[in-house]
């Protein structure tokens, strides 16, 4: 096994310190939008977690959506469950957060600890396939596992 680029081998640390036992993949093809990530995975577009990372408009606390590559947020619906509108930030405040690039943002293993939300069809699967701090790295998991692990609240995206 070829040894992992540092951005996926600390998502490798973080799952591990997690006790998600999941194994990364380096594709031999970019992974960064959710269609892509299907295609190198041979999976359908639904299977893919986008780690989408919001901000609160009034508060400016973040958030982390756990969204089924499939659906786009609804961010009017969002906004009226959390009783707050949501603003999307900039990539450079988002790697500032996460400590990743958009297209490789993990579910978890962040440099700011994030509230999360989990799309509930993401949990209508039996394996979904994230990314792992890389627009090439990601690794299946059960979802089910995954929003217990990172303390995931389910809701409805669209």
């Amino acid at each position: 096994m070829t040894e992992l680029p540092p951005s996926a081998k600390k998502v490798q640390d973080a799952a591990d310190a997690l006790g998600l036992a999941v194994q990364i993949r380096e594709m031999d093809r970019s992974t960064r939008t959710a269609e892509e990530a299907a295609a190198a995975c041979g999976v359908a577009v639904g299977q893919i977690v986008k780690s989408l990372v919001f901000l609160r408009a009034q508060s400016k606390q973040p958030l982390l959506l756990l969204v089924s590559g499939q659906n786009r947020v609804d961010e009017k619906a969002i906004a009226v469950r959390l009783g707050e509108p949501l603003e999307r930030p900039d990539a450079e405040r988002v790697r500032a957060l996460t400590g990743y690039v958009i297209g490789g943002i993990p579910p978890f293993g962040h440099a700011t600890a994030l509230p999360t939300f989990i799309d509930r069809d993401l949990l209508g699967y039996d394996v979904v396939w994230a990314a792992a701090g890389t627009p090439r790295a990601v690794f299946p998991v059960d979802p089910q596992v995954l929003a217990k692990a990172v303390g995931a609240e389910a809701i409805s995206v669209v």
